[in-house]
């Protein structure tokens, strides 16, 4: 795809700087950008690279526009507006409809003619798809699923029987959605017996679920992902959790069950949560926090021990061991200190 300055800064609402009739054809980084390029500056860690560039244009705020050797398409938040054009010039593959020969499609399965089946892919009984999906190679749609209009469903990704997804949805490579949650209860005699898990996993729309994560199918009611949920690879979602609408989450986070997360939140990589926890709307928590109680207000929230010099880490790793003799040692002091002083301090 290939397309004018002055095109891109009318369609998405920004002030140009530069030739209107100059063309971009891709996008590249500031440093590997050559003509034709479309390059972006929002970090301000990539500042020292702007004047050596030799992109046909750079999108970035006025503030770093008098660095800037080449274009300007200015904008207040550079970020979104680069994202909104790079998807211009690199748009989805066009769906090329019809039903690949190894693909099966169950006699009852309700695939529309726009569709795309690729080979190896099962359709199963009772599933139905909406208009102009794309189920990639080997993917396992299970019985009575529900896909909606425009829904992109990777290689080898598998949706369990009865898992629903919304519009307009990206389910990468490698997905389980709807496997049985870790449902299990012990006897007396310490051996442990399978909780049957009857829900289902419920997905809204314009939802992105990156590669390799599971999201478990409810124990009884459902797992819910809201509209506008974007999640990483290789993240673990809990059977019954809930995400609201628009929460983000980045890889190898892990959710455990029933716990309920609220709208627009941000959450770090490797980030975990206990069970059963309530979090507030518009809360965002740091890479490799453990998550322990719930979370009633918004704001930033954290915890974690950054990785340091080895010997002075297992000093502190020692010290971090005797905390509580040392604050109970701490108290007895303080305590001396008052009886020796009457009570002043």
């Amino acid at each position: 795809m290939q397309m004018t300055l002055g095109m891109l800064a009318v369609r998405h609402g920004c002030e140009l700087r530069g030739d209107p009739d100059a063309v971009v054809t891709h996008v590249a980084t500031l440093a590997a950008a050559e003509p034709g390029s479309l390059a972006f500056l929002a970090n301000p860690q990539y500042r020292s690279q702007l004047p050596q560039t030799r992109a046909t244009a750079v999108v970035l705020s006025a503030a770093d526009a008098e660095a800037c050797p080449v274009g300007c398409l200015l904008s207040a938040n550079p970020y979104l507006s680069y994202a909104a054009m790079a998807a211009d010039l690199h748009p989805p593959a066009v769906l090329s409809p019809g039903v690949a020969a190894g693909a099966r499609v169950a006699p009852d399965g309700k695939v529309p003619l726009s569709c795309q089946i690729e080979a190896g892919a099962v359709i199963s009984s009772g599933a139905r798809l909406g208009e102009q999906v794309y189920v990639g190679p080997n993917a396992v749609i299970g019985a009575e699923c529900v896909v909606g209009d425009g829904t992109r469903i990777m290689a080898a990704a598998v949706l369990y029987e009865r898992t629903r997804i919304g519009r307009r949805c990206l389910v990468h490579s490698g997905v389980v959605l709807g496997a049985d949650g870790f449902g299990i209860a012990r006897d007396s005699s310490g051996a442990w017996t399978k909780v049957p898990q009857v829900g289902s996993v419920v997905i809204g729309d314009d939802v992105e679920v990156g590669a390799n994560t599971t999201i478990d199918r409810g124990a009884i009611g459902d797992t819910v992902i809201g509209n506008g949920v974007k999640l990483d690879n290789q993240i673990q979602i809990g059977h019954n959790v809930t995400i609201g609408e628009h929460t983000v989450i980045a890889a190898f986070a892990g959710v455990s069950g029933s716990t309920h997360i609220g709208a627009r939140c941000i959450i770090g990589g490797a980030a975990r949560f206990a069970g059963h926890l309530e979090i507030a709307d518009d809360v965002v928590i740091g890479g490799d926090a453990k998550v322990t109680h719930s979370i009633s207000q918004p704001g930033v929230y954290g915890g974690t021990i950054p990785a340091g010099e080895a010997r002075q880490w297992r000093k502190n790793a020692v010290r971090f061991g005797q905390l509580d003799e040392l604050a109970k040692r701490l108290q007895r002091l303080e305590q001396l200190v008052k009886t020796l002083t009457g009570g002043r301090q």
